[in-house]
This record gives C-alpha cells, structure tokens and sequence, in this order.
C-alpha cells in the first residue's frame, strides 16, 4: 500500500482538522488489503480512539461501517476484529460472485456495450498492467476494481449489480486476507483483456466464461491456511494521533 494514506491522515492533523469516522473507516480498509492487519486482529475502541485522537462514539461509527462493509466483524459485548472467514464461507463468496458476475457480464454482452464504454474499461486494463510492471500494487488493485466496479454499475439488471457490488468488495477482502505471503501480486495477465474483447464481439458466453476462469484463478492463488498472527495496530498507524 502506497504511504499516501499516512501522509494525507497527518497533513489533515497539521491542518487543525478533525479526524473523522471516514478516516478511520479508510485507514482499516487500506491496511486490512495492504495485508497489514491480519485476519482476527482485534481492534478494541479504547486502543483506536486513542491512535486517532478521537472519541469512542466516532471509532464505534468507523466499526459499524467497517462491519457492514464485511472487513470486520463486530459482535454485542466482545472487541471487533478484522475478518477471518472460513475456508467455507471463502468457496461460498467466489461461488456466488461467479455466478453473479458471469450473468451480468453475459447480459452487458448480449445487450452490447458503447464504444466510449469499452474504450473506458481498456484504459483501465491498461493501467493496470502499467501498474503492474511499475510495483505499484496499490494502483494495480485500484484499476483492477474499477472494472469490476464498472460493471457492475452497468449491469442491465439493477439488482444483480448491487449484488456484484458487495461481493467485488467481499472478494477483494478475502484475497487480501488470504493471499499466499510469498506471491507479490495477484495480477493476472491477459484476463481483463479477454473478458473485453469477448465484451466487445457480442459473445455472451466467451464473457461468462472469461468472468468465471478469472475468478477460479483468483481463488487458486489463495491460502486458506490459519492465521495465528496478532498486529500490533500502534505501529500500523503511527503518525496519526493528534498529540
């Protein structure tokens, strides 16, 4: 993950502006996909109040979001943590997303996507190669979302991209939680521009199939293995308080 976030967080501070549950909200899910927090970390209010200089009832509104948005779970009366799906929950979440995604991008297939829609989606593929050969994983990720993101929210059924939607951003979790420690990235050539060109000839079922081949490569680059690690969370936000 680029230091952008670090610095941006402390110019904020230098600024005389307050921290804010969005904030907190953004450094979690950053260093939750950087894989800085690790899965079952535990992120106790009193601690992360303490990092940002912020009162509990801001961390506990950044804790509700982070949990709706699937990065931790927050359960009555016990310390959230950062996710730590089971290997069950993780096959069932790629099951899901390539069934959902395959259909949308069948649909956007059949339906025919606009030139200046297409020509969008191939400088994002682009850029993610060039991010790729650069190191620049952060950027990397980020185009490689917006693709999916933008299908999503080009999805002729309305309801199938909301799906899409949360399971982009669950999927994303996982992969991050779970990608195996010694692999640098999880780019995968030649992928983005197959379901592309199979987008831009109209074929419906090369779309499915080039969202679905995708996804089970995804998946296969995962370790389901425990995690035993705790993270010491002073140290992943060091520079943020406001003292």
């Amino acid at each position: 993950m680029s230091h952008s976030w670090k610095a941006g967080v402390e110019a904020a501070i230098r600024a005389g502006e307050r921290i804010s549950d969005p904030h907190i909200v953004e450094q979690v899910r950053q260093a939750v996909l950087s894989q800085r927090l690790p899965p079952g970390t535990r992120l106790p209010e009193v601690a992360l109040g303490e990092i940002f200089g912020v009162s509990r009832s801001v961390v506990r509104r950044a804790l509700t979001r982070l949990a709706a948005e699937h990065v931790i779970d927050q359960r009555p009366n016990q310390v959230a943590r950062v996710r730590s799906p089971s290997v069950e929950e993780t096959r069932e979440t790629f099951a899901a997303r390539r069934l959902v995604e395959g259909e949308v991008a069948a649909l956007l297939a059949g339906r025919g996507l606009e030139p200046g829609v297409l020509d969008a989606l191939e400088r994002e593929a682009q850029a993610e190669v060039e991010a790729h050969g650069r190191g620049d994983e952060t950027a990397r990720i980020a185009h490689s979302l917006a693709i999916h993101h933008r299908l999503a929210a080009l999805s002729p059924n309305r309801v199938l991209g909301a799906m899409l939607t949360d399971l982009v951003l669950r999927t994303s979790i996982v992969i991050a939680l779970y990608k195996r420690p010694t692999l640098a990235s999880c780019f995968l050539e030649g992928d983005h521009p197959r379901l592309l060109a199979a987008l831009a000839e109209g074929d419906a079922e090369g779309a499915r199939r080039a969202i679905e081949a995708h996804l089970t490569s995804l998946e296969a680059l995962l370790d389901l293995g425990p995690r035993e690690e705790e993270a010491d969370l002073r140290a992943i936000f060091a520079g943020v308080t406001t003292s």
